[in-house]
């Protein structure tokens, strides 16, 4: 059996197993090409949200999306249902296979049609990208960190928002906000026209 030197072993170790560091350092990098070059993700936006929204509540939501991106945190403990003694943590980063995602969606319109994902006309954003989830055969909204494309993953960020919920309804429910007690027993006010 040959022998190992110490040097070649810790050198064999560190390529097998990548260090916390390298993780951190490849989520960062993509966290700030996400916010150097935000006009894929958000001309995907325009795709993926509800058209009600309009261009500003879109780039809000948007840029929602991008904080919460900045903010993941691997082994993080997440919320966990009431009564419920199973502890689950966060996954490792999915920052950096969205940039690769953006990257490649943006690359594919540029070979397809010459030009920038967020140059096309919507409908042929929505057409790339709906035929990018049959491909991926996604039939429901997964939980945000777990969507295996950062379309669905930027839906599922939207969907789990005070803001989706009020439209859904049509009222001002203000989920996951503070309401004092009195207002409990009351039925939430329709939204206002130009939020409706």
């Amino acid at each position: 059996m040959p022998t190992v030197s110490r040097r070649a072993f810790l050198a064999a170790l560190a390529a097998a197993v990548p260090s916390a560091a390298l993780v951190r350092r490849a989520h960062a990098v993509s966290v700030d090409h996400l916010a150097a070059d935000p006009r894929t993700l958000r001309a995907l936006g325009d795709v993926m949200l509800p058209s009600e929204l309009g261009a500003s509540r879109t780039s809000a939501a948007v840029a929602a999306f991008q904080r919460w991106i900045a903010g993941y945190r691997e082994k993080a403990e997440l919320l966990h249902g009431y009564g419920d003694s199973v502890l689950s943590f966060a996954g490792p980063t999915p920052a950096t296979r969205w940039a690769q995602q953006l990257v490649r969606l943006d690359a594919e319109a540029r070979s397809a049609h010459g030009r920038a994902f967020a140059e096309l006309p919507l409908d042929v954003r929505r057409a790339a990208v709906s035929a990018l989830l049959n491909e991926l055969k996604a039939d429901h909204i997964p939980a945000v960190g777990r969507a295996p494309h950062v379309a669905l993953a930027l839906l599922a960020h939207w969907t789990v928002s005070p803001e989706a919920t009020d439209l859904c309804y049509r009222a001002q429910i203000g989920r996951q906000t503070c309401r004092p007690l009195g207002a409990q027993a009351r039925k939430p006010l329709p939204l206002a026209p130009e939020r409706a």
